[in-house]
């Protein structure tokens, strides 16, 4: 991809060469939190109704919420960068026409990617006019729920639920949106079937080339199950590979799995790219009812192992994680260098 970088390409590199970068922790368990309800979500009552109009319930759309308690969002936000979140995603995981097609809201997508990115600008210009630290809003691309590669029908399995033309449009018109509003960093995330990960790496240099500059791409997929396998059936070697041509800032791993987990195959992982790793697991894994039972002090040094090991160049938290065990897991990788990318893989 022949174009300039973003003035964010510059800054990130210089940040990663002197230490582990932090990304933040769950919005999702910080959402859950505020007990809103049906009327919080639609904007009855806090002066933020959302113009599009739709019948289907909203009260789960968490995305929506950007538009309608930007807020509360923005206030989430702010806690992840002052717990010491160098790089701070948007709240805009399933905010493409095919996810948002559950709650009626396609029409919203461009209007919840451009405000998501915005809302996370300003949350980090508040923290950054207390401490002078620079940070960056990275665009938070899901994996929608929808699978490219696999047939939603076990009696039917040529059939599929979602084209391959079908992601790149959502895509595209997610990471548009994103750009418009001021993101520093593309981040396709949770990432279970390749096939849908390479329509958003497609879509997103084309919003790039539109946009005249090449942003910093972050990828993630997540481990499934025991195996060490992608949903799609790819070990975390094999991942890389399919990826790699994407050039992408950082690889690496989330959710799924807690730390302890995650290590074999970040190890794998870390033996193969010739890029920057990323990786950000659970704080462990759920209870019988959900809930996550990993505290910042049993999630933290689980990660500082991985940086003691020379693993990472970023790390943060999924499912389960507060700002409490960001600012755990910022201390714990503070007395490590970042690892040293090999030139060649």
């Amino acid at each position: 991809m022949s174009l300039p970088p973003s003035p964010a390409f510059a800054a990130l590199n210089k940040a990663a060469s002197e230490r582990i970068l932090i990304l933040d922790g769950a919005m999702g368990t910080q959402i859950q939190a505020l007990g809103l309800g049906e009327d919080d979500y639609t904007g009855h009552g806090s002066g933020h109704v959302c113009r599009h109009h739709t019948d289907h319930p909203q009260q789960g759309n968490n995305d929506l919420l950007v538009l309608t308690q930007p807020e509360a969002v923005e206030e989430i936000h702010y806690r992840y960068a002052m717990a010491g979140a160098d790089i701070v995603e948007t709240n805009t995981f399933s905010a493409t026409t095919i996810a948002q097609a559950d709650y009626g809201l396609g029409e919203a997508v461009h209007d919840l990617n451009v405000e998501g990115a915005r809302v996370v600008r300003r949350a980090l210009d508040r923290a950054t006019a207390q401490d002078g630290r620079t940070r960056f809003v990275a665009g938070a691309i899901g994996p929608t729920n929808r699978t490219a590669s696999m047939s939603p029908d076990v009696n039917d399995p040529g059939y599929r639920a979602v084209t391959f033309e079908d992601l790149r449009a959502a895509y595209l018109q997610q990471a548009k949106g994103l750009i418009a509003g001021g993101a520093d960093i593309l981040l396709i995330e949770t990432i279970f079937d390749t096939l849908n990960a390479k329509a958003a790496i497609f879509a997103c240099i084309q919003a790039m080339e539109d946009h005249g500059q090449r942003l910093p791409m972050m990828i993630s997929g997540t481990i499934t199950d025991a195996s060490g396998r992608t949903l799609s059936g790819q070990t975390p070697t094999a991942f890389w590979h399919s990826v790699r041509h994407a050039n992408p800032w950082t690889i690496g791993l989330n959710c799924a799995l807690g730390a302890s987990a995650m290590r074999p195959h970040l190890v794998e992982l870390s033996g193969v790219a010739d890029t920057l790793i990323c990786a950000y697991p659970n704080a462990g894994l759920p209870n019988a009812f959900g809930q996550y039972d990993e505290g910042p002090h049993d999630t933290a040094p689980q990660v500082a192992e991985f940086a003691r090991a020379g693993l990472v160049n970023v790390v943060g938290g999924c499912c389960g994680t507060t700002p409490d065990h960001i600012r755990a897991i910022a201390d714990a990788v503070a007395p490590f260098a970042p690892r040293k990318v090999p030139a060649y893989a």
